[in-house]
């Protein structure tokens, strides 16, 4: 399907349920540690700069913002999670607000989870798979900070966080790189082929 991604537009920052979009257009819902790229893997799949806000500081996405492309889907941006240099009550405000959204599963066509290729998924990232799929709806889980692996460590790596997240075979893992574009393709064709019109 054709989607111009260049006309990409910001909609609204949720702070609450009720500010929450019903309009029946798909939404992906990306979901990512503080520090692991996310608004960087947002830039590079819609191919601009400074769309989605990368901060110097992690941390910067407190609400559910949306995105829409091209008039045919969202592209929910959820806060980050596990960062320890906000406030108590700031992670608890977040982590309700996730819960909230998630808590309406019909909501999301697709979920985006972005992960660290380098490492082992912590136990936040375990968490946030198990939401995912308590949803019921389809996961991507994307391996970011490709460029910063050696060719040999690849493999295992992804293997390592297709285990710790426990996926099963028909969750695609996306080994995708910020920097320098690797993965995109794929990561488009994945959201493509899960967000076909309605009606």
């Amino acid at each position: 399907m054709a989607v111009n991604l260049q006309k990409a537009e910001f909609i609204l920052s949720a702070a609450s349920p009720k500010d929450f979009l019903r309009d029946g257009l798909p939404q992906v819902a990306f979901a990512g540690r503080s520090n692991v790229g996310k608004s960087s893997a947002i830039n590079r799949l819609l191919n601009r700069k400074n769309f989605a806000r990368v901060g110097a500081a992690p941390g910067k996405t407190v609400h559910i913002n949306y995105f829409k492309i091209d008039g045919t889907f969202y592209l929910v941006d959820l806060p980050g999670y596990g960062y320890a240099k906000v406030s108590k009550e700031e992670r608890d405000r977040w982590g309700r607000l996730m819960e909230d959204y998630f808590a309406q599963p019909d909501q999301m066509t697709l979920g985006v989870m972005i992960v660290d290729a380098r490492h082992k998924p912590t136990a936040d990232d375990c968490t946030m798979a198990e939401w995912f799929r308590a949803t019921g709806c389809p996961l991507v889980v994307v391996a970011n900070k490709l460029d910063k692996l050696k060719k040999r460590e690849i493999e295992p790596n992804l293997q390592l966080i297709r285990q710790t997240l426990q996926l099963d075979d028909s969750t695609c893992v996306i080994p995708f790189s910020a920097e320098k574009g690797d993965g995109r393709q794929q990561l488009l064709d994945q959201i493509f082929s899960h967000i076909t019109p309605r009606g």
